[in-house]
């Protein structure tokens, strides 16, 4: 991917919005380039992929903008309480705005009920938002039945694949998704980079911009185009499809390796057994706060108490209460991520060290 990026970032400086010269021709054909790898990894047209600043920003642009748009259809928003603060925070600032919000309740690994969204959806229903696989427990919702549904109703049906593009196949025609947000770092692509989906037909979706200034990305987000980052989104996003298959069965086998030897050690699993994401691991150790499992463990090791986007916070995980689950449990669960470039060892090591030191803080509680 660096390499990819590397003529970018010392040769080549063309703005590709300037198009009168050849430098910029050239930064607009390797965005241009890369908008159509993005695009072909999840079935789409190029012409439906807007770059963004990653997954927060685009979740935002899905939202605000669609909200914004159709006001005049209705001013209702549909979500569930186990989505990512992206999607929750915009949600409320919706609601403060005089939007209605209804957040659907999820059950004990995480799915919603699909007769619970269609009771929901109303005539002044806008948009549906529910992520495609959830970051704490990795529970993979059933998209492509809750787009049937969402379309049926007329709504817009908006999906945070963050977790899912690059790991998964995704495909926006066969899942029913209108509108899609992801991340180029979840795929080992530079941070600081995203894109959201918009569908250009069939039916064909409109936003409001939430950044303006320059009418870039066909009006819908102004700025200058991070061409250095694109293009490593392009390269990370294509490797992904290679290397996909085997990671899946690499992350199938380990995970059933670690979640075995958790729970002989008497732990729990807070995700389920099946449609889930591999690499995501949620374990509960009754009676061990989490934050002293990771202050125990090998500083080689890298795990924590919940999202990685809120592990400054000592809030429980919201994720985890939404599911049903007490404070105490939520306090008592680590989350566990694994990557292309673990090796067997890494594993073996970080299962050792976690179930060693879990005894060693029994003994001591």
């Amino acid at each position: 991917v660096f390499d990819a990026m590397k003529p970018y970032m010392l040769e080549k400086f063309g703005n590709p919005s300037s198009l009168d010269h050849a430098y910029g021709t050239e930064a607009s054909s390797a965005v241009e380039e890369a908008r159509g790898k993005v695009a072909k990894c999840i079935g789409a047209s190029a012409s439906d992929i807007i770059f963004t600043s990653g997954a927060t920003e685009s979740d935002n642009l899905a939202l605000m903008g669609v909200m914004e748009r159709y006001a005049d259809r209705g001013d209702h928003l549909v979500t569930c309480t186990t989505e990512h603060k992206a999607v929750l925070d915009v949600a409320r600032h919706l609601e403060a705005s005089g939007k209605g919000v209804t957040y659907l309740p999820v059950n004990e690994v995480g799915e919603i009920n699909l007769e619970d969204l269609k009771e929901a959806i109303t005539d002044k229903t806008v948009m549906v938002s529910i992520m495609l696989a959830n970051n704490e427990v990795g529970t993979i919702a059933d998209v492509k039945k809750i787009g049937e549904i969402v379309h049926d109703k007329g709504a817009i049906f908006h999906t945070d694949a963050a977790q899912a593009v690059g790991h998964m196949h995704v495909d926006v025609d066969d899942m029913n998704i209108d509108l899609m947000s992801f991340s180029a770092h979840k795929m080992y692509g530079p941070k600081g980079i995203g894109a959201l989906y918009v569908r250009g037909i069939k039916p064909r979706i409109k936003l409001n911009p939430i950044i303006r200034g320059g009418g870039h990305e066909h009006n819908n987000r102004s700025g200058t185009l991070n061409v250095p980052g694109i293009v490593g989104f392009g390269k990370a996003i294509e490797i992904s499809q290679n290397e996909m298959e085997d990671e899946i069965e690499k992350y199938r086998k380990w995970s059933k390796i670690i979640i075995n030897a958790f729970l002989d050690a008497g732990g729990i699993l807070n995700s389920p057994h099946t449609r889930r994401l591999f690499r995501n691991i949620n374990m509960y150790f009754p009676g061990i706060e989490n934050k002293a499992i990771i202050n125990s463990i090998s500083k080689q090791i890298a795990i924590s108490g919940g999202s990685a986007c809120t592990t400054e916070t000592v809030e429980p995980s919201h994720v985890l209460l939404a599911m049903g689950f007490n404070e105490d449990r939520a306090h008592q669960s680590i989350r566990i991520g694994l990557g292309r470039h673990n090796t067997y060892d890494e594993i073996e090591f970080a299962v050792n060290e976690i179930i060693y030191n879990i005894k060693k803080l029994k003994k001591i509680n």
